[in-house]
């Protein structure tokens, strides 16, 4: 049952796929959102161990005095900044950050309704005098880029791409290692031998989720002697994996989840934001069928009559890596050193089981945390030594 840990992919090779992602559409005129001080309601339970909240020391980064007024602004993607999951849970930060860090007077966000929206709103941020500029995933990555080297004494902070400026701090995330207790957790469950999975659109940070998720099940299979099957992903024939192409359509969520129902699975793992509520539509509608989640707790993130499909969801702590980051730029007028969210610092996790507990045995959930404990001190390896 032990395997092979690698360090999946490249900076060079995040950058590249990164050149390849198409981005014209038509440009809508964003909606901007002011949250002052606010109170903050979380969900009650978002990950089986409570992650704390740290501020790093400052790194090699920009080091500036902050604002007196400091503003912390969100740029969202295509997905929306009440996605369930993703930009939604940055927010989350920023607005935490809002109520509770002294000297910090507002959260905003700007939405983008199409790729062509990224450097305007970052340039409206820009303008208005942020403090701390937040954009939003991968696909920001080039315009965040050529933001900051236009403008060198504003602080960014970037999510699921490096900074590859001395003023951009990155906040990645080892989602791989979480989507591998899933994937272990959802052979173990299924009662089909079949299971599920497919992307909004294809990119490192997408496919790395899926990537775990199928070694996760390799991984049972070798340990039972099972064949439980992956619909939607092989990271050996990537070519011919399931996106949607898009994180927004909950009728393409519900036409690919009935499809791989259709193909036997009774397990779905979208990756693909609010397109999975989709196919959460599509387990409800199909008994038996459950789901697993990403980035949010999604028992809780999503409305109260999708709860019963819920299995567990594999969460990427985004709003502490958000709060930290805020904290220290308000207090240590550093961005601070490049951030890694992984199992070992509860910047990724899985979910609690909720409803569906009784669907997961206590020997199989043992053997869940047995290989979390395991990834955590490096005895047991996600990806295999020839992956890479």
């Amino acid at each position: 049952m032990m395997r092979r840990l690698k360090n999946r992919g490249s900076l060079l090779g995040l950058v590249i796929a990164f050149a390849l992602v198409a981005a014209a559409c038509a440009s809508s005129t964003p909606a901007e959102t002011t949250t002052e001080a606010p109170t903050v309601t979380v969900a009650p339970t978002t990950s089986t161990t409570a992650a704390p909240v740290t501020t790093e020391p400052p790194g090699t980064t920009t080091t500036l005095a902050p604002p007196e007024e400091f503003k912390v602004c969100q740029v969202s993607d295509t997905g929306g900044i009440d996605d369930k999951g993703f930009n939604e849970t940055a927010w989350l930060g920023a607005q935490r950050a809002a109520a509770e860090i002294e000297g910090v007077t507002q959260a905003k966000f700007l939405e983008s309704q199409s790729p062509a929206d990224f450097r305007p709103n970052i340039d409206a941020f820009i303008d208005e005098g942020c403090g701390l500029i937040v954009t939003v995933g991968f696909l920001l990555a080039d315009d965040t880029q050529a933001a900051a080297q236009d403008n060198p004494d504003q602080m960014f902070a970037i999510i699921d791409f490096p900074g590859l400026e001395s003023n951009i701090r990155g906040l990645t995330f080892a989602t791989e290692e979480a989507a591998y207790l899933a994937g272990y957790l959802a052979a173990g469950v299924t009662t089909t031998g079949i299971v599920g999975t497919y992307g909004g659109i294809n990119i490192p940070p997408v496919t790395v989720f899926m990537d775990g998720f199928f070694y996760g099940v390799e991984a049972y299979n070798e340990a039972k002697g099972t064949n439980v099957r992956v619909l939607g992903w092989d990271p050996a024939n990537p070519d011919s994996g399931l996106f949607t192409g898009n994180f927004e359509s909950t009728d393409d969520g519900l036409t690919f989840g009935q499809n791989l129902i259709d193909e036997g699975a009774d397990i779905l793992f979208p990756v693909a934001g609010p397109v999975g509520l989709g196919s959460a539509q599509a387990a409800l509608d199909n008994p038996g069928v459950m789901m697993i989640g990403v980035d949010a707790d999604q028992y809780f993130s999503t409305p109260a009559e999708f709860q019963p499909v819920w299995l567990t969801s594999v969460l990427k702590r985004m709003d502490n890596a958000v709060f930290a980051t805020v904290k220290n730029v308000v207090t240590l007028g550093s961005l601070g050193n490049p951030y890694t969210g992984t199992l070992a610092n509860d910047g990724v996790g899985l979910a609690p089981f909720n409803d569906l507990a009784s669907a997961v045995s206590d020997e199989l959930a043992a053997e869940v945390e047995e290989l979390r404990q395991g990834i955590i001190n490096g005895s047991v390896s996600v990806y295999p030594a020839s992956d890479g």
